[in-house]
């Protein structure tokens, strides 16, 4: 198969495949986060996504800056002030290189309407940056945005790596009415969206066209007894087939895909790889 090595481990998209297949996002099965299930009303066909980060995928679209974008934003993950109304809204996800690579240090600059449909020009409100963690991660605390005449529901983002140009995109929800008459919007920019209790949880991993070097493919080691691990017998490093039997924190799993195992990927972390025994 071609993407499996000759060895018999897969690759890493093998992997990303698995897990999707699975229900699970990219980021997931790398970072052994939750994935977020993508929101579509009744009869709505679902769209093309922006492509998975994966081995030369192409990178996130970018789409036009608007009229409202200002310089010198706060930094600041939460756009949130005393007294602001409107519905809740986390927007979490990660930012990749082209050989599906987390990219930290690299900067996110969102900008967004009010509950009104209105941008603040004097003033910094719904305006901040912030800057990827050293797993590539971001996390942006808002409200959901409002209308204004012409436009869908949107979030403007600025991203930008370390010595890298800008990107200048915007961000979707799902089922929006607006979303087949707005001629700036691209369903390859859409969030995947849950409600959450009152509010609303989104997630979008964006791809950058910043090259890089995929690494060593991991050399396999014998399937045997595993060693290194605290707390149960999985080990990073070790190459897993379909079957084997793990321990970790005290429980029992079974490999379900083979493959070799890297940290990040423990049980029950991805479950595209593992299931309890």
């Amino acid at each position: 198969m071609d993407n499996e090595t000759s060895a018999g481990h897969v690759t890493r998209k093998t992997v990303l495949r698995a897990a999707l297949a699975a229900g699970m996002a990219a980021p997931a099965v790398l970072m052994g986060v939750p994935a977020l299930a993508r929101t579509l009303t009744a009869g709505e066909a679902a769209p093309a996504l922006t492509p998975e980060c994966d081995d030369g995928d192409d990178p996130t679209p970018p789409q036009t800056e608007g009229p409202y974008f200002k310089p010198n934003s706060p930094l600041r993950k939460s756009l949130l002030d005393a007294g602001t109304t409107g519905v809740r809204l986390t927007v979490s996800g990660y930012v990749f290189g082209l050989a599906c690579r987390p990219i930290s240090g690299v900067l996110l600059d969102f900008w967004q309407a009010d509950v009104n449909g209105a941008y603040d020009n004097t003033g910094f409100r719904f305006r901040g940056h912030q800057f990827t963690d050293s797993t590539g991660a971001f996390e942006l605390t808002t409200i959901v945005p409002g209308l204004y005449p012409g436009r869908t529901r949107h979030i403007h983002v600025k991203v930008q790596a370390p010595g890298r140009p800008v990107l200048t995109t915007q961000l979707y929800f799902p089922g929006e009415p607006r979303n087949n008459t707005d001629t700036i919007f691209d369903p390859r920019l859409l969030m995947t969206v849950r409600d959450a209790g009152g509010a609303r949880e989104a997630a979008f991993d964006f791809v950058l066209n910043v090259p890089q070097d995929p690494g060593p493919t991991p050399t396999p080691t014998p399937t045997g007894s595993p060693t290194g691990s605290p707390g149960g017998t999985w080990a990073a490093g070790t190459s897993y087939r379909v079957g084997d039997a793990v321990t970790h924190a005290g429980l029992g799993y079974v490999c379900l895909q083979a493959h070799t195992a890297q940290a990040g990927w423990e049980p029950p972390n991805v479950p595209a790889l593992w299931r309890a025994a």
